[in-house]
């Protein structure tokens, strides 16, 4: 028997980890997710990766057309993968769901970190464009935002827009980022 303070004790799947093995785990700050039927735990974020994602949050917001959602850390289900990109953007009358159907989603954000470099830059988007999501967006250090849009199997680079720059994005929808503002 466990007392109040002892961590909750779970066993891993025979096979597979499925979506509803995700409410088994705590709400610690980590990132649960699974791709192709596996695990993958991400560390806490940092503050300044949280206020990131907040400042692109409000950027997108603030541009958005009527009946668009922009969303931090809302889960996509995928067929073997639930993935929880740091910010997405609905296309208007999206399902609401806890997790939405990839065919809602317009453009995923991720910001990198140095736990999450490989799998932001490899894994993510690969699962991303293989359900067609048209657009993905990553933040670098620096900051520096890299644009890609889907092109057949894959993500094609569309621009760049350094710390230093300005720049009118025009997927999902036109709008102005400057990487500088965000903090």
């Amino acid at each position: 028997m466990l007392s109040q303070g002892s961590p909750v004790r779970w066993n891993a799947p025979e096979g597979r980890w499925t979506q509803p093995d995700l409410h088994l785990f705590p709400q610690d700050g980590h990132r649960y997710e699974i791709l192709d039927g596996s695990l993958h735990v991400t560390p806490p974020a940092t503050a300044r990766h949280d206020s990131l994602v907040e400042s692109i949050v409000a950027t997108l917001r603030s541009a958005a057309p009527p009946g668009w959602w922009v969303c931090a850390r809302l889960g996509i289900a995928f067929e073997d993968s639930n993935l929880v990109p740091d910010v997405t953007v609905l296309r208007p009358h999206s399902s609401g769901a806890i997790w939405v159907d990839p065919a809602d989603v317009a453009l995923v954000v991720e910001v990198e970190s140095d736990e999450t470099r490989r799998y932001d830059r490899l894994l993510k988007p690969a699962v991303y464009a293989s359900a067609g999501i048209p657009a993905y967006w990553r933040l670098e250090a620096g900051p520096v935002l890299r644009a890609f849009t889907l092109d057949g199997a894959g993500y094609r680079p569309v621009q760049d827009v350094a710390a230093e720059e300005q720049a009118r994005m025009d997927s999902p929808y036109p709008v102005r980022v400057d990487p500088a503002t965000w903090r």
